[in-house]
C-alpha cells in the first residue's frame, strides 16, 4: 500500500485540513506482483477470432510478459510524484487529488473527474497543456488551474465505510473540495463515471459551478429508448447502445449487482485484474490489444500508460471498492426511475464533445434532447471512450473551445 507523507503549511494547501501526499510503493509488494504474474494459471485459448468470448489469450499473455519483464513498476509512482498531490477528509472519506495551479493569471479553475476502469492516470498527459498552454501551442487565455480528484474508493482515495457513496454524494464532495481550495467560481469536466458525477454537480446546482463539459451522455442509460432514431447517425447510436446492453454490459452488471464476489479474484491475481480492466468496450480493447500484441499503440494508449493504471489498481487494492460504486449508482438510478420524477434542470452552460470511438457516439440531437440549451457541441475526428488518455491534444482543444465563452 502507498504511504502518505504530510507537509504542514504547503503553499498549495489553502487550509490546515489539506495534507501533502506522496506515493511510495513498498518494494516487497512490487516483488510479489512480479511473482504472481509469473505464476499465472492460463486458460485455453478462446474458440473465436474476436473478443466475443472476452479478453483474448494472446493479448493477456503479451501484457503479462511486458508487465513482468520490461515495464518499470515504479513508472506510475514517478509520474504521480512529479505533480503536487494532496489528501483531505470529506464526509469521512480521505479524498486524494492532484492540484496544479497555472502560472497564468487568467486561468480558470477546472475540476476533472476520471471514470472506471481508469484513474487520475488517464488525465496526466492533459495536465501540461491545460495548465501551461503557452508551452503547448496555446495562449495564456487558454489556461486552467487543475484539480484532479480520485473517486472515493479508487486509487489513493480511501474506501467508504458506509453505504450511500453514490455519484450524487461524490458530486457534493467535489463542490466541498473546490470551496476548500478557495475557488469561488469554477468549471468541471467528466467522462464515464466522471460524466455522471459532473452532470449531477450541475443538476444539484452546487455553489460556484459556472459550466461543465462532458464526453459521454450518461442519460442514455435512463432515457435511451426515448431518444430520436430518424437520421442515420441517430440509428447508428441506437444500435451501438443496444449492442452495449446486449453484448458489452457484463462488467457493468456484475459490479452493479455482485461487486464483492469479483473482488476475491481481482485482489488475488494480477492478470485477473488486468483482463477485467481491459474488457470494457470494443474500441478501446482492440486499441490496447494492438499496443501489446503488435507494439503499435493508437494515440497515447501505450503499453506503459495502460500498465501505469493497472499497477495503481493492484498496488492500492481498490478493485472491489471501485466496483462497489457501480452497486451504489445502480440503486440510485433504480430509485430515480421508480420515482417517476424528471431530474432537476441544468442552469449553467453545458458543452459536449462526441468522440467517434465512444461506446455510443451521441449525435447532437440526442445531446440537445437532454440539454436543450446546449452551449457547445463538436464531433472530434479521433478518440474514443478514454478521450483524455488516448488523444490528450484533441481533448485539450475541446476543453479550451468549450469553456472559452465562460472566461
Amino acid at each position: 500500500m502507498s504511504t502518505i507523507t504530510t507537509t504542514p503549511g504547503s503553499a498549495a494547501a489553502s487550509t490546515a485540513d489539506i495534507q501533502a501526499f506522496r506515493v511510495e510503493y513498498p518494494q516487497e509488494r512490487l516483488d510479489d506482483l512480479r511473482r504472481r504474474i509469473e505464476a499465472t494459471r492460463w486458460p485455453t485459448a478462446e474458440l473465436v477470432t474476436d473478443r466475443s468470448q472476452g479478453v483474448q489469450l494472446a493479448t493477456a499473455q503479451a501484457l503479462a510478459r511486458y508487465w513482468a519483464t520490461e515495464y518499470d513498476l515504479r513508472r506510475g509512482e514517478s509520474r504521480l510524484n512529479a505533480l503536487p498531490q494532496f489528501t483531505t477528509e470529506i464526509d469521512g472519506v480521505d479524498i486524494h487529488f492532484i492540484h496544479v495551479r497555472s502560472p497564468h493569471e487568467t486561468a480558470i479553475p477546472l475540476i476533472m473527474t476520471h471514470g472506471w476502469p481508469g484513474s487520475v492516470i488517464e488525465l496526466l498527459d492533459s495536465v501540461g497543456p491545460l495548465t501551461d498552454p503557452t508551452a503547448h501551442g496555446g495562449t495564456a487565455d487558454d489556461a486552467f488551474h487543475l484539480v484532479l480528484p480520485s473517486l472515493p474508493g479508487y486509487g489513493f482515495s480511501s474506501e467508504p465505510t458506509e453505504l450511500g457513496w453514490d455519484s450524487a454524494r461524490t458530486a457534493r464532495a467535489w463542490a466541498d473540495l473546490m470551496h476548500r481550495l478557495g475557488y469561488e467560481r469554477y468549471v468541471a469536466q467528466g467522462g464515464d463515471v466522471g460524466a455522471l458525477v459532473t452532470d449531477l454537480m450541475g443538476r444539484q446546482a452546487v455553489e460556484g459551478l459556472a459550466g461543465y463539459h462532458l464526453s459521454l451522455l450518461t442519460a442514455v442509460l435512463a432515457v435511451g429508448d426515448h431518444l430520436p432514431r430518424e437520421s442515420e447517425q441517430e440509428r447508428a447510436a441506437a444500435t451501438a447502445f443496444r449492442t452495449f446492453r446486449e453484448d458489452g454490459f457484463g462488467y457493468f452488471l456484475e459490479m452493479a449487482t455482485r461487486p464483492q464476489t469479483i473482488g476475491y479474484s481481482l485482489l488475488d491475481s494480477p492478470i485477473g485484474l488486468a483482463t477485467w480492466l481491459l474488457d470494457h468496450d470494443t474500441d478501446s480493447y482492440y486499441k490496447i490489444s494492438r499496443a501489446f500484441v503488435d507494439g503499435e499503440p493508437v494515440g497515447n494508449l501505450t503499453r506503459d500508460n495502460i500498465l501505469d493504471n493497472i499497477t495503481l489498481y493492484w498496488m492500492t487494492g481498490t478493485a472491489v471498492s471501485a466496483a462497489r460504486s457501480y452497486w451504489e449508482d445502480a440503486r440510485a438510478l433504480a430509485a430515480s426511475l421508480a420515482s417517476g420524477q424528471a431530474p432537476p434542470p441544468v442552469n449553467v452552460p453545458v458543452g459536449f464533445t462526441t468522440f467517434p470511438g465512444e461506446i455510443w457516439a451521441s449525435p447532437r440531437s440526442w445531446v440537445e434532447a437532454v440539454y436543450p440549451d446546449l452551449a457547445y457541441f463538436n464531433e472530434a475526428d479521433r478518440g474514443g471512450h478514454f478521450a483524455a488518455w488516448e488523444e490528450p491534444d484533441v481533448f485539450t482543444g475541446e476543453l479550451r473551445a468549450s469553456f472559452k465563452a465562460l472566461r
